[in-house]
């Protein structure tokens, strides 16, 4: 029982780590981004494509693999033929195109952000490393308390 609650403990930390967190609300937040971008295809770019293809519907789109002759795909899935569905596979396509499209594009002004915060970052003016002796008027070290041109005392 003693290496249960060692593997427990174990796996309790591992789960709280940060980066198994991170990851796992990325990937709740992917399915349901995939879904917006699925409708998105299926919805929207789908049915413009379908017109400019003179109506032309993509999911309907296959071939029966039993030598028959289908109106839909629905009718033949519905006599239990084997059938290869290009269409979806089109689909299927456009879905990840745009995907990877919106993808770049949140990326991108991810690093423009990051970009803009980092060279706010360094733009910021650095301590002084010399200050000027009071009396020859000389650059010296901010640190030295003797200036070595004047030998004067400097504070």
């Amino acid at each position: 029982m003693k290496k249960t609650n060692g593997f427990m403990s174990e796996f309790k930390t591992f789960i709280m780590r940060g980066n198994v967190v991170d990851l796992a609300v990325g990937v709740i937040i992917g399915a349901a981004f995939q879904a917006i971008i699925k409708s998105l295809v299926d919805d929207v770019v789908m049915p413009v494509i379908g017109l400019i293809t003179g109506g032309l519907d993509f999911s309907n789109l296959f071939v029966s693999l039993d030598g028959n002759e289908y109106e839909t795909l629905a009718a033949a899935q519905e006599a239990g033929a084997a059938t290869l569905n290009y269409g979806n596979f089109i689909g299927a396509i456009f879905n990840f195109i745009i995907m990877a499209l919106v993808i770049f594009c949140l990326v991108k002004g991810i690093n423009t952000l990051r970009a803009k915060t980092e060279k706010k970052a360094e733009e910021a003016p650095a301590a002084p490393t010399t200050k000027k002796c009071p009396y020859c008027k000389s650059e010296i070290d901010i640190e030295a308390t003797k200036c070595p041109n004047c030998t004067s005392d400097v504070e």
